[in-house]
């Protein structure tokens, strides 16, 4: 058992340093190329891969991000809701005022018409119906 983890230990090690390699952006590893350090964590099977943990990868985390949602996490836009947007709640407003005014406007077009419907009716009940 023992000889068996002295195998798959290094082993382990070198293939978590190898795909954390590939998976670096270019810009973060340090000191060499990415290219070169693939080379020296396969080639040199135990030391490659402890240096490239310990030297070859920048370690903080870019200011911009890497990721779609640490870009969006950091860069977020002013307002988050659109109850908080004031311009948005002013042109909410702005839209109410046209659509009382035009309510109004209905409504004295609708009571303009009743009366005068009214004026018909009351006009007509006094006098006969035309004859034919």
């Amino acid at each position: 058992m023992f000889r068996a983890l002295i195998y798959l230990l290094p082993l382990a090690l070198t293939i978590y340093a190898f795909i954390d390699c590939l998976n670096t952006p270019e810009d973060e590893a340090k000191h060499l190329p990415k290219v070169a350090w693939v080379f020296i964590i396969l080639l040199f099977w135990i030391v490659g891969p402890i240096v490239w943990l310990a030297a070859g990868k920048l370690r903080e985390a870019p200011a911009g991000g890497r990721t779609p949602s640490e870009w969006h996490r950091n860069h977020r836009q002013q307002w988050v809701a659109p109850d908080d947007n004031p311009d948005f709640l002013k042109s909410l407003k702005d839209e109410n005022e046209k659509d009382e005014a035009v309510l109004k406007d209905w409504e004295a077009d609708l009571r303009r018409r009743e009366d005068e419907l009214k004026r018909r009716e009351n006009g007509s009940e006094g006098t006969p119906p035309p004859a034919s």
